[in-house]
């Protein structure tokens, strides 16, 4: 029996799964799922990350690190070169920010839909430290200005270290009198603040090495977007220093970035061992997520070497590279693919590009090269045999969905065959063909959006594939005015019933204007 906990924060998540795919749908609507920043975090993320590193190899060549030069070689580049030092300075703020918000929101959707266990956990114990890495480096950015805002964050940084047992005596004391400071401690500054994104850029590759084709920029067009934006904001609100700092006066009246430096006043409101409660409670919390109850994993995909000719397709079309090619034990020449268990999603996709996973193989029982355990190809071949045999009506139909995305199988009826995949990665294009000629006038095939796949790669290898630009593909002679493809999330179960329903008069249209059956003749294929 589930726990209550287990159970609360399933509702939780599943709650936050919907407020995400309801703020995409939206947002598809205006950008496309190509241009949908939701649905590229992570390439979002990266594109700051390198408008920092690009801003920031320039600021440091004119900072001068004295301890009399840093406040005003900062100042000369925001007043005297405002048209490039301080446009830069402004870039490199205004990146800054984005990425911590980029960063937290990609956080919170990988768990909201439940992306940080499983084949899953490697990306997320590892995307974990890039927190601890991004705010450091954030909070020293901010010293180094070295004015009134830098002399409080060092002040209460230190406040906060204060509380650990690492220093004999209390490191606020450095910033207690005015001859406190020398050069060498904005020479540990930069040092810090210049070898935290070289972690953070070891990090984000240990992130993304278990993922094939990394989604490592956004579209041009997101990337010129948000340029332009942070451009518009540098020069309506360009970034300035405060005050200078002086350490014989308290700093008041600062303006702070609560992006970053939000755990000031929070270490304010309560006290230091509640921060570092929050802290490590959060750090140790998000490590151990992966390790708390959750659903049970699925059967990966099994190869059978009788069936696998080692043509490389699964291996090409794995999203996480979970399948490798090694040498076939029983075909000398040959290569026989191999599913790394620890990797594989059991998405189904591999099952999909087999060219061995055709319905039309006069074989009573389909073996395929590789299948997945849960969902046969030749159960799926049974399952649309069966379903076909009961249709009726003038218009018939076939639907092809996906787990993951709206429920096809409430769109059963007399004239209406609904079959759901763990994937439509897995649909092998053979069997719309087998399906048309079976009888059927139209075929459905439905996924997740353009860019909101659970599986990254599955709905748009099955356009590919249907649109002859990837193998295996669909046939040239198969008709495509009696195909329709229909993108639907999970909450969009309207939307692909109301798609069907047009589909479907406009097929009825056709055919009667045409006074002709449909392109294949009617007649049931059998095996064996």
């Amino acid at each position: 029996m589930e726990s209550p906990n287990v159970s609360s924060h399933a509702s939780l998540r599943g709650n936050a799964q919907t407020l995400f795919e309801r703020i995409e749908n939206f947002l598809d609507a205006s950008f496309g799922g190509a241009d949908n920043p939701l649905r590229h975090l992570g390439a979002l993320g990266l594109y700051f990350l390198w408008i920092l590193v690009a801003t920031g190899l320039y600021l440091y060549t004119v900072l001068d690190t004295s301890i009399e030069g840093v406040y005003s070689s900062i100042g000369w580049l925001s007043q005297e070169q405002w048209y490039l030092g301080g446009i830069l300075r402004s870039l490199h703020r205004y990146a800054s920010d984005a990425f911590v918000l980029v960063m937290m929101l990609h956080l919170l959707r990988e768990w909201a839909f439940g992306r940080y266990y499983g084949f899953r956990l490697y990306s997320w114990v590892t995307g974990v430290p890039l927190i601890w890495f991004a705010y450091i480096s954030g909070i020293g950015g901010y010293w180094i200005v070295w004015d009134r805002l830098a002399q409080f964050s060092a002040i209460a940084t230190t406040e906060l270290l204060d509380w650990l047992p690492i220093f004999s005596s209390p490191a606020v004391r450095n910033f207690l009198a005015p001859d406190s400071i020398s050069d060498r401690f904005f020479t540990v500054v930069i040092f810090i603040h210049i070898a935290m994104p070289l972690m953070l850029i070891l990090g984000l590759w240990a992130h993304v090495n278990r993922i094939s084709r990394v989604d490592y920029l956004p579209s041009r067009r997101v990337m010129l977007a948000t340029l332009a934006s942070f451009l518009v904001l540098a020069l309506i609100k360009p970034a300035l220093s405060d005050a200078p700092a002086n350490l014989a006066l308290a700093p008041a009246e600062i303006r702070l970035d609560w992006f970053i430096l939000f755990i000031h006043p929070l270490t304010n409101i309560t006290s230091p061992a509640a921060v570092w409660a929050f802290v490590f409670g959060t750090t140790i919390l998000l490590f151990a997520l992966p390790f708390l109850p959750h659903p049970k994993a699925q059967p990966i995909a099994v190869v059978d070497a009788a069936n696998c000719n080692g043509c490389s397709r699964c291996h090409a079309d794995c999203p996480y590279e979970a399948v490798t090619m090694a040498i076939h034990p029983h075909k000398p020449g040959h290569k026989i693919a191999v599913v790394d268990p620890d990797l594989c999603a059991s998405c189904g996709i591999c099952a999909g590009s087999c060219p061995s996973s055709t319905p039309f193989r006069s074989q009573q029982r389909l073996v395929t090269g590789i299948d997945m355990p849960q969902q046969p190809v030749d159960v799926m071949r049974q399952q649309l045999e069966a379903q076909l045999a009961k249709l009726g009506g003038t218009t018939k139909l076939v639907v092809f969905g996906c787990d993951k995305g709206a429920d096809v199988r409430g769109l059963a009826a007399t004239d209406t065959a609904a079959i759901s995949l763990i994937c439509t990665g897995m649909l092998p294009p053979s069997f719309i063909e087998y399906a048309l000629r079976s009888g059927v006038d139209g075929i459905v095939v439905t996924g997740c959006r353009e860019g909101g796949c659970d599986f990254r790669l599955g709905m748009a290898w099955t356009q590919e594939r249907l649109a002859h630009q990837r193998e295996p593909h669909l046939r040239g002679l198969v008709p495509q005015d009696r195909l329709r493809v229909v993108h639907a999330s999970r909450s969009e179960g309207e939307k692909l019933a109301a798609a069907v329903k047009e589909f479907k008069a406009r097929l009825a249209t056709q055919l009667v204007a045409s006074n002709r059956p449909p392109a294949y003749s009617r007649r049931k294929i059998h095996h064996g």
